[in-house]
């Protein structure tokens, strides 16, 4: 259905229902002499509706396409409202003329003297309460959107930065592991040939963690363990390390390839001799893995890429509230990385499987359009119920209290509406248990952090 037709339906719907108010409002409930008179009266309410209606739908549609600010929400709000005021106004007075004059043949000087404010109030005020009603709506709709937008703008943003993050460590590996082969190669080719074979397995390991958030800490240990290795086919009695067999915990982790980082820099930062050998030690301390090395830092060091320590904490700010922690005394050197125990995933869906995310994205916007039509009919209820007891009071109240009928009739369509949305196909309904379990794992998926 295009929008010019839909906007026609609208004001028909609009106009049935401001017929039947009016009617109620006469006191003359439907007494009509014939059909023809029905037709007639009929007609003049949806003339009057769609002319409005139409009219102030297109006004609204310009004024959601002009370029607001920010900060310009109450002067959209005003502008608006004032803007439908004049137009509905306007066309009244055209509306009020032509059917005068040109339907009933009145005197344009007596249609001038006759007109009063009586003539247009009620068009207005009705005019005014759907023009509220919309921006109730437009504002809604538009808050929803623009919070949808942050949220994967933020997600986006952290998925699009841990990936550029670790696809800095495959390159930065790969070239330090290069200029350490060189080094061997002019110094012992015969180490450089086991280094050459043990660097294919090491880089292996750097593959297959690619497209990991975090590795167990027995994992990395027995990496580290093998990157020492390479190491001391390099410096030999020159480096001596102590590292763990295993973590007192199996299931915690850590980000892939921080030992590597930390071991690299600590080679790269200090100096490495026979006659002051580099002491490297590795232990736990509490729920964090600390990396220890004695300070001797070197005289002339190349500037820092930037890639190493600093990698490491960005990764863990997008993993965990948990902080790294730096700690440099005068004779020593250490960073303790947080060791991770909880679940967590970083605002993505990789684990999920293209079919069942559009299973849960079809289900959740069924929801989510239901909980729309629900809350639009209560905020409509809320806004349009006492205005129908003012229009009463104000034109009709020795008449018979007619808003009742409205009031207990809408009523009970919004019971029945809040029953299939909250009791049959929410709470307590037939697939409760299920929607809970699998409410409750998403929320735990989109909230927890490793701790």
């Amino acid at each position: 259905m295009s929008k010019s037709v839909k906007n026609i339906v609208i004001t028909f719907l609009i106009g049935c229902a401001i017929f039947i108010l009016g009617e109620l409002i006469s006191g003359d409930m439907f007494q009509y002499d014939n059909m023809n008179e029905f037709l007639i009266e009929f007609g003049f309410y949806q003339l009057y509706s769609f002319v409005l209606g139409y009219a102030n739908m297109v006004f609204f549609d310009y004024m959601e396409k002009r370029n607001w600010k920010k900060g310009d929400t109450l002067k959209r709000i005003i502008i608006g409202i004032l803007g439908a005021v004049i137009i509905t106004l306007i066309l009244i007075f055209f509306l009020r003329a032509f059917i005068s004059i040109g339907v009933y043949g009145e005197d344009y000087q007596a249609f001038i003297d006759g007109e009063t404010w009586s003539g247009y109030s009620f068009g207005l005020w009705i005019t005014l309460l759907i023009v509220s009603v919309f921006h109730i709506i437009y504002f809604y709709n538009r808050y929803q959107k623009n919070k949808i937008k942050e949220q994967k703008v933020i997600a986006g943003a952290a998925s699009a930065k841990f990936d550029a993050l670790k696809n800095q460590l495959d390159p930065h590996f790969l070239f330090n592991s290069l200029n350490v082969l060189t080094s061997l190669i002019e110094e012992n080719p015969d180490n450089a040939q086991r280094f050459t074979t043990s660097l294919s397995k090491v880089y292996r390991y750097v593959l297959e963690q690619k497209n990991k958030e975090l590795v167990t800490v027995d994992e990395e240990l027995n990496f580290a363990r093998t990157y020492m290795s390479l190491l001391k086919m390099r410096f030999e009695d020159s480096i001596i390390f102590e590292i763990p067999d295993k973590a007192s915990n199996p299931e915690s982790k850590v980000v892939p390839l921080s030992l590597q980082l930390l071991l690299e820099n600590a080679v790269k930062h200090n100096m490495v001799t026979s006659s002051k050998p580099l002491n490297i030690k590795i232990y736990e301390d509490g729920n964090h893995l600390v990396v220890m090395n004695n300070l001797q830092p070197k005289q002339i060091v190349k500037k820092s890429s930037g890639v190493g320590l600093e990698n490491i904490k960005q990764r863990y700010n997008l993993l965990s509230d948990r902080k790294v922690y730096i700690n440099q005394r005068d004779k020593d050197f250490a960073v303790a990385i947080p060791m991770l125990t909880k679940q967590v995933s970083i605002m993505r869906t990789t684990q999920k499987s293209q079919e069942r995310l559009n299973d849960d994205y079809v289900r959740a916007r069924k929801r989510v359009e239901e909980l729309k039509a629900f809350y639009y009919s209560l905020i409509s209820y809320v806004f349009v119920i006492p205005f129908l007891i003012f229009i009463w009071y104000t034109y009709s109240r020795h008449t018979i209290q007619w808003f009742w009928f409205p009031m207990f009739g809408w009523g009970l369509s919004l019971v029945i509406q809040a029953y299939r949305v909250f009791v049959d196909n929410g709470a307590f309904g037939a697939n409760w248990e299920k929607k809970k379990i699998e409410e409750y794992m998403n929320r735990d998926d989109q909230n927890s952090h490793w701790n």
